[in-house]
């Protein structure tokens, strides 16, 4: 980005009310892989100043908040769709796309001009263009909640997704999709030890705000859930949470170590068209896209907390508090699965997190990691592992998200071995997530996943 694009993106919240009405009219028209040791976008990626007043594109060829760089806050929402006809699932994607673009600007989700009301998207497909506004009545709903009101931008992104729900759903065909639901959005397999719970797994359509202001993120998803009533309602959220170090080192996670040292680079366009972005194997709607895995994933702390030092970083693969690779000094020293002690023991062991997370022993496999630490209290837990404690206990962890161009060619490939081995297994427990299809990026006046609905 220009100095001079990065000084036409500065504006605050209020100052974007005026001029932003013009938009929806057009729109209208795991660990490492998978665990809490690599969870965030590698330090290279992280603005080297952070500014609040930054608004991040939304339209363009890909959907913002994949390669973006990682917002301090999230708020991930998954949604059951209670629609009846297809037109009703395009109006509502219409109105989401219309309401994230002006969020993402730092304007309000509709128009607040006097004289006007938004008209809901519930129920049925609504008109388009100006004859979505009418006069307004007493107890209309608000065009907006009004929260942020006031409040930066805050580099905040909106990205959809679409679960394997949109296509087909208890062997229905609800929209007349299935036909084209990609390869690629297969059915997660149920990999060992996991303990999904209903209420954080599967849903229809995925949406991922971030934000560097936890509040800018929230109020993001309640305004699309508000717009959606009587078309989408809620089946699971998730908030998450990231260190804001400025770029000066590599965020760590709730265990304590360096979190995100090899990721990708989203710097590397080869690498992003090779590993994250769809290509021609995919429908038009999928080019340019990316498929989105999130899990839930509990750390049990208390039990962390209690291992030595050593057994930590014999787990993880990493010396603590340098996160250089076992035996050697600096962060980004290369690893040398090969080197023995003098015992003839591998250095890092066999089962160690980072070797069996590492793309030299996938035959090359890599996702891009762009996953938050979470904090949700506590309550009563029983550990998986011995001494197999039970009480009152921190409901924390990594809320693991990965962007990839085919989740059986990455995250699936990678994460069926660790499920199996991974010492880091006996201190986490996947309790919820899902696999969804994000689109590629709209131009204005289009919306999100149009392709998709279109008559052929």
């Amino acid at each position: 980005m220009t100095s001079e694009e990065e000084i036409k993106l500065r504006a605050s919240r209020r100052g974007f009310l005026t001029g932003a009405a013009s938009l929806a009219a057009a729109a209208g028209a795991g660990f490492s892989a998978v665990t809490a040791a690599s969870a965030v976008a590698a330090v290279p990626d992280v603005p080297a100043v952070r500014n609040e007043r930054f608004s991040e594109p939304f339209w363009g060829t890909h959907q913002s908040g994949i390669i973006t760089p990682p917002q301090s806050h999230t708020y991930f929402a998954v949604f059951d769709l209670v629609a009846t006809k297809r037109e009703q699932v395009a109006r509502l994607l219409q109105v989401w796309t219309a309401a994230a673009a002006r969020m993402t600007t730092g304007a309000t989700a509709q128009p607040l001009d006097a004289g006007l009301k938004p008209v809901a998207v519930a129920g049925a497909a609504q008109p388009t263009g100006s004859d979505d506004y009418e006069t307004p009545q007493p107890g209309d709903m608000p065009a907006d909640t009004g929260e942020a009101l006031g409040l930066p931008p805050a580099r905040l992104t909106i990205t959809f997704g679409f679960g394997a729900g949109l296509f087909t759903k208890d062997g229905k065909d609800r929209y007349g999709l299935a036909a084209r639901r990609p390869a690629a959005l297969v059915d997660l397999p149920r990999f060992v030890g996991d303990q999904l719970v209903d209420q954080h797994t599967g849903g229809d359509i995925s949406v991922q705000a971030c934000a560097d202001d936890g509040q800018i993120a929230f109020h993001a998803v309640r305004q699309l859930a508000r717009l959606g009533d009587g078309v989408a309602q809620i089946r699971w959220v998730q908030t998450g949470f990231l260190p804001s170090l400025g770029g000066k080192e590599t965020p760590r996670n709730l265990m304590g170590f360096k979190d995100g040292t090899n990721n990708l680079s989203v710097s590397d366009p080869r690498a992003m068209d090779q590993f994250v972005w769809v290509g021609n194997e995919g429908p038009d709607w999928m080019r340019g896209g990316s498929y989105l895995v999130a899990r839930r994933i509990r750390i049990a702390l208390e039990h962390w907390d209690r291992m030595k030092v050593t057994f930590q970083e014999q787990t993880v693969g990493r010396h603590k508090y340098s996160g250089a690779p076992l035996g050697k000094k600096n962060e980004f020293d290369a690893f040398d699965f090969k080197a023995t002690d003098k015992d003839g023991n591998p250095v890092t062991p066999e089962n160690a997190h980072v070797r069996l997370a590492a793309a030299e022993t996938n035959d090359g496999a890599r996702i891009l990691r762009r996953g938050y630490s979470y904090n949700d209290g506590v309550n009563f837990t029983a550990e998986r592992w011995p001494p197999w404690r039970q009480g009152i206990e921190y409901d924390a962890g990594l809320f693991f998200v990965c962007y990839q161009r085919d989740p059986r060619t990455g995250f699936i490939k990678i994460f069926e071995r660790m499920a199996k081995i991974d010492m880091m297994n006996q201190f986490v427990t996947h309790v919820g997530g899902g696999l969804f299809a994000c689109p590629h990026g709209a131009s204005e006046g289009e919306f999100i996943g149009q392709e998709l609905f279109e008559t052929t």
